[in-house]
């Protein structure tokens, strides 16, 4: 039998590495060591197309092969066929990757080989200088601080409940049916936001992510009543306009929650029960405007709702009125909020935003070159399938990046133990192999949101582990965010748990201490917004390397309770350059204490 060798992780087998660019050309070269070898094929497909087999040319033990990737964006799947002479028969084997990528394995036949996967993208998507150089801090508005006299509530809404001390600990109060009989409020506020800029500053942020701030009837306000209004619990457009200049003085960004795919029960365009005007809404005249804009099975309570959520009308995207709403270039939207200065958008629930709509949110945006269009997404943004097609987010005009929660993912597996340092390394690296590189640098990288328990919690209340989460974040490419109150220790389990009232008087000085030291070790290394990545391990270690040119920065981390010294046995995926030998010798002989981690510069 053959001995093949393939890894697209190395520019020996694979050039360029990862993702291409539309209309240029990837070599790739595999090894093939047999007494006689008959034929190796490149086989090559775009994404639900016919297969194609290239010829590969052979130079000693090595077959290579060029393919012109001309059949516009999309994703590109390959494998290898290999004919070989053995006792007289010819033996034909396959070879693919394995689950994790990277070095692949034989396969008996045409059926059952894996593809490995190009994606091919349209363009660079550059993004603005200030987000790239962004640290980003998360808050959930009704949860961080009330910057009114005596904590008063601004114009507390009917129905709904204000907690008697914002120590209180959130719950819902529901029907025997689980719907959400009255909404819970803690009373945070623009004006509390605008007063803490000094605590951000201090902390390192430039660059803040608001939950969404439009009119609603509860307090995460994803159930949109009027996408032209703030929300009055959290003050007047006059003070949100007075904290965005404020922020802007502080050399400080601000990115805005945009929820399209469904908007509330009771909201303007819905308007169930009439808060908006008796007779007014699709809920309540079939020849409203916003009619079309939902869809009704049986006029006027059965109708498409957000996974089945009645107080969630889903509303249809491919309506034209609603796109002209949301993203028209005059009075949208997002021309109102984009013409009073706000940064950019993070779309709720990209993927139940058909492809065309965050393309025409996009061509709004162009409009203003230095705002940034993000997405959530929760797995692999390059190969996602949703609603039986694959989606166009990261191949270009569209999506300048996504929420990485793959990131979030492994950080918790590779500290509670539940994945080894390697299957973590090759599932970030297989990770970076298939988002076109400026979108991998555009991720906004995440250990927490609103819509996950607290890293605290998911990390056992393990001080030290929650430090190792903060170092993978704040090392790994991408723009680190912070989620509010995980800098002060705030824990909780699934919603509401997580949406605790920021503990002003009670942070925990050291974990603040742990997430402002990484941040300024951040801002003193430019590499690190821009520098390349390698990762390396052990079996109980797990490290990531960002270098430029000759500087590096090297993280190495020991997840485990035992101390490890590190013997010589350290594995990087990449090719042995001189600045990897330098660093391997660094970490040689090194112990490792329990939940610890070693940093080495080439400063």
């Amino acid at each position: 039998m053959a001995v093949i060798r393939f890894n697209p992780w190395k520019s020996t087998y694979k050039k360029p590495f990862g993702a291409i660019k539309e209309n240029e050309i990837a070599t790739f070269t595999i090894e093939v060591i047999a007494k006689e070898v008959v034929a190796v094929n490149l086989v090559i497909h775009k994404d639900f197309q016919e297969e194609k087999t290239i010829a590969m040319t052979k130079s000693g033990t090595q077959f290579s092969c060029e393919f012109f990737f001309n059949q516009q964006a999309g994703l590109y799947f390959y494998h290898f066929e290999v004919q070989t002479k053995e006792e007289g028969r010819i033996v034909t084997e396959f070879y693919g990757p394995k689950e994790q990528g990277g070095e692949g394995q034989k396969f008996s036949s045409a059926e059952t080989v894996w593809d490995y996967q190009v994606t091919c993208y349209k363009k660079d998507e550059k993004a603005p200088d200030w987000y790239r150089n962004g640290i980003f801090y998360q808050i959930f508005p009704d949860r961080f601080a009330n910057g009114n006299s005596h904590r008063m509530i601004n114009s507390p809404k009917k129905n709904s409940y204000i907690y008697a001390t914002e120590e209180d600990d959130p719950l819902y109060v529901k029907d025997p049916d689980g719907e959400i009989l009255r909404w819970d409020f803690f009373g945070g506020n623009f004006t509390g936001i605008l007063q803490k800029i000094p605590y951000l500053k201090e902390l390192g942020v430039n660059g803040v992510y608001l939950n969404p701030i439009f009119e609603a009837s509860s307090n995460h306000r994803y159930d949109t009543g009027d996408y032209f209004a703030v929300d009055p619990v959290l003050g007047t457009q006059e003070e949100f306009e007075t904290l965005l200049k404020t922020l802007h003085e502080n050399d400080m960004h601000l990115i805005l929650d945009g929820v399209f795919s469904h908007v509330g029960q009771n909201s303007h365009y819905f308007n169930a029960d009439g808060s908006y005007g008796k007779n007014k809404g699709a809920y309540n005249d079939r020849y409203s405007p916003y009619y079309s804009w939902f869809t009704f099975y049986d006029y006027p309570d059965d109708y498409a709702s957000w996974w089945g959520i009645k107080d969630l009308p889903e509303v249809n995207k491919e309506d034209s009125g609603f796109q002209q709403f949301i993203y028209g270039e005059t009075d949208s939207v997002l021309a109102k909020w984009n013409q009073l200065g706000v940064d950019g958008w993070r779309l709720d629930v990209a993927d139940e935003l058909p492809d065309e709509f965050i393309k025409g949110i996009r061509e709004n945006l162009e409009n203003f070159p230095e705002k940034v269009l993000l997405g959530e997404v929760w797995e692999d943004a390059s190969n996602k399938i949703s609603y039986d097609r694959r989606r166009e987010y990261i191949l270009g005009d569209h999506l300048q990046g996504v929420m990485n929660y793959p990131l979030r993912n492994s950080v918790i597996d590779l500290l509670n133990d539940n994945e080894s340092p390697k299957s973590i390394a090759h599932s970030l690296m297989k990770l970076y192999e298939n988002y076109p590189a400026e979108i991998f640098f555009n991720n906004l990288n995440n250990i927490g949101t609103h819509d996950t328990e607290r890293i605290l919690s998911e990390l056992g209340n393990h001080l030290k582990k929650l430090d190792l989460a903060f170092a993978m974040m704040f090392i790994f490419p991408g723009i680190p965010c912070i989620y509010y109150g995980d800098e002060a220790g705030l824990t909780g389990g699934k919603d509401p748990e997580n949406r605790k009232f920021f503990p002003w008087a009670a942070i925990n000085q050291e974990i603040y201490d742990d997430c402002k030291s990484w941040i300024a070790f951040r801002k003193r290394h430019a590499l690190l917004n821009e520098g390349d990545v390698c990762f390396f391990y052990t079996k109980q270690l797990f490290g990531i390397l960002r270098y430029s040119g000759a500087n590096y920065v090297a993280l190495l981390i020991n997840p485990g309770n035992y101390p490890t010294t590190v013997n010589g046995n350290l594995t990087f995926i990449a090719e042995e350059t001189p600045m990897i030998k330098k660093v391997r010798r660094r970490f040689a002989n090194r112990t490792l204490k329990e939940n610890s981690y070693l940093l080495i510069t080439s400063d």
